[in-house]
Parts: structure tokens; C-alpha cells; sequence
């Protein structure tokens, strides 16, 4: 068997070597037709297109991608060509929240934003919009939830969000279409609707926020200020945006190790599952250095501040810095 990968998924090669006869690792990218032509399974991230145009003629039965999100797979032609294929749903979930808890913290201290008694609207409550609310409510911030699909009856519409909220954050999937489409659901009409001159928060996909209207929103004062992970556009940024927000990160926010580690045990579990091979055993992900030390400080394990710093100061590195993200863990333990 030959799997294609995505040279930048960490810590899963010595795994797929144990059930594979050949491991290719090629730059997401850069992954043509002709390099998965004979290949088996296709292990990716978002960075790589598949459809038709990658996949037709090739060998390929298996596609996974290690990543929560997957509109970058066409997955109607997938369904048509009889590939089968999966995503990691809630791999990176309490990353994404260590994000946020981060996130709001500093706003705290370098702000001076009282968390305490503040109302925080979350828009999408799956996998990772439930990991915020825990957090939120952690740090004593009354929280109004928004997530029509899920339909939940303590949830509340948008408006109220718009009207109430100090703070607002984005945990939805991307979809163009249908009843609850996402792209652009932050636009110029929505910050025109903001009540509390709000902090906007983006760690979902960068097209749910309009990045020209938000810029906009910040210069007329309609939003107090931003944290942004994604981007519209990626890895070429709106770089007056960039330089305005509180935070602006590299698509980052659900890169810890562990969160890695759970989308690559995730993969195997179902490359495993399609091709009825004996599971190989669960990577775990690499301890913090043994000088490390910690008081009980989220700050000290993760601070998205210098994240922020990099990309302000390297914009030109968007794909670098993620692709050459240092060791993160969630989690203190001695």
C-alpha cells in the first residue's frame, strides 16, 4: 500500500510506516494528480484541494484530512467516484478553547476588560463552541449561545447576540449555501447591527467574517477590537487588518500537540477501519522540556500574544509560521 501525506501532519509517520510499504510526504500545497496516481490512502490538511480534478484516474480509495474542517474536499465527487473519505470532528476542540481562554485573558490584562459579568455571544455550539461556553463560564462571563441548526431551547437568535453581547465569537463550519449559510455571516449589515461595540473573535474559517467590513467596522468604531485566527484570503492578508486587530495569528489557534496527536490517532483509527489493518497503537504527544515551569498561569503554557507578534512582524511568513510551529501543550503535567 502507498499513502501520500502532508509533510507538515507531525508525529504520525512512524505509525503509517508500520502499515504501509511507502510513505510519500509532500508539501500539502503541492500535491498533484500525478503524485497520488498510484497512491492508495491521502492524508491531508487544508491545504490541499481534493476533487476531481486531483483525484480522477488515481488508485486513491482512502482520503482523510487531520483537520476539523473539510470544505476543502469535494466531497459530492467523492461520494460519485466512490471514494471514501473523513475528517477529525472535535480533534482540536480544547486547543481551539485554550485559544480563547488566552485570548480573553489578555484582553483582561492588557486591556482592561472585566471579564466578570460580561456577556459573550457564541455563534456555533459543536465540538468546539461547546469547549468556549465551559471556559467562558469558568472566567464568570454570562454566556448567550447561538446555533440554529442544533436548535437547542436555551439558545438564542443572533439579534439578541448582536444586541447584548460584549463579546462575540465564531465557531461555525463553512457553507455557502442553504438556510444557514456561513460565508460572510459577519458583514457590513451585521457590524451595522452591533449594540455594545463589541471584541470579535475569529477562530473558525476566515470567509464566515467579511475582513474588509470588520476593517471597516474598526475604523468607524463600530467594533471595539479583534481576535483573529483566520483570514479571508490565506496565506495573503488584508495587512491594514492585520496591523489593527488586538491579536491576528497564523490559522493556529487549534495547534497544540495534543490536538495534533488527536487528529493523527484519529486518521490511523480510520485508515485502519477501511483497509481491515491491525491498529498499529496510539501516538502520544511529546512532553513539554523539562525545564519548563509552570505556577497555574494559562498564560504561561500558551500566550497567543507572541504568535500575533511573529505574524505582525513577518506577515510574509503565514505559511512558514504554521508550518514550523513550536511545541504547545495543553496541559502542565511533571
Amino acid at each position: 500500500m502507498k499513502i501520500v501525506l502532508d509533510d507538515k501532519i507531525p508525529y504520525i509517520r512512524e505509525k503509517l510506516a508500520l502499515l504501509a510499504d511507502e510513505v510519500v510526504a509532500l508539501r500539502g500545497a503541492e500535491i498533484t494528480a500525478d503524485d497520488v496516481r498510484d497512491a492508495d490512502a491521502l492524508i491531508v490538511r487544508t491545504r490541499t484541494r481534493c476533487d476531481e480534478h486531483l483525484l480522477n484516474g488515481s488508485k486513491v480509495q482512502f482520503v482523510a484530512t487531520a483537520t476539523i474542517g473539510f470544505d476543502h474536499i469535494d466531497t459530492d465527487y467523492m461520494q460519485r467516484a466512490g471514494i471514501a473519505w473523513t475528517n477529525c470532528p472535535g480533534c482540536n476542540a480544547d486547543s481551539v478553547a485554550q485559544y480563547l481562554e488566552c485570548s480573553l485573558l489578555l484582553l483582561e490584562c492588557k486591556k482592561g476588560f472585566q471579564l466578570q459579568g460580561a456577556t459573550i455571544g457564541i455563534v456555533g455550539c459543536g465540538h468546539v463552541g461547546s469547549r468556549v461556553k465551559a471556559v467562558a463560564e469558568r472566567l464568570g462571563m454570562h454566556v448567550l449561545v447561538c446555533d440554529p441548526p442544533l436548535g437547542c431551547a436555551d439558545f438564542v437568535s443572533l439579534e439578541v447576540i448582536e444586541r447584548e453581547a460584549d463579546v462575540i465569537t465564531f465557531h461555525v463550519p463553512l457553507s455557502r449555501e442553504g438556510e444557514h449559510a456561513t460565508w460572510h455571516l459577519a458583514d457590513d449589515a451585521f457590524f451595522h447591527r452591533l449594540s455594545h461595540v463589541p471584541y470579535i473573535i475569529n477562530t473558525s474559517r476566515g470567509e464566515v467574517v467579511d475582513n474588509d467590513a470588520l476593517l471597516k467596522a474598526l475604523r468607524e468604531g463600530r467594533v471595539r477590537d479583534a481576535v483573529i485566527d483566520v483570514w479571508e484570503n490565506e496565506p495573503q492578508l488584508n495587512l491594514e487588518l492585520l496591523d489593527r486587530v488586538f491579536i491576528g495569528t497564523p490559522h493556529i489557534a487549534g495547534y497544540s500537540a495534543d490536538g495534533k496527536v488527536n487528529a493523527d490517532n484519529m486518521v490511523i483509527s480510520a485508515l485502519c477501519h477501511h483497509f481491515k489493518l491491525p491498529h498499529p497503537g496510539m501516538i502520544v504527544a511529546p512532553q513539554l522540556p523539562v525545564d519548563f515551569s509552570f505556577t497555574g498561569n494559562p498564560l504561561e503554557l500558551y500566550n497567543p500574544f507572541q504568535d500575533s507578534e511573529n505574524l505582525k512582524n513577518n506577515p510574509e511568513k503565514f505559511e512558514f509560521l504554521r508550518n514550523h510551529y513550536p511545541l504547545r501543550r495543553e496541559k502542565y503535567t511533571p
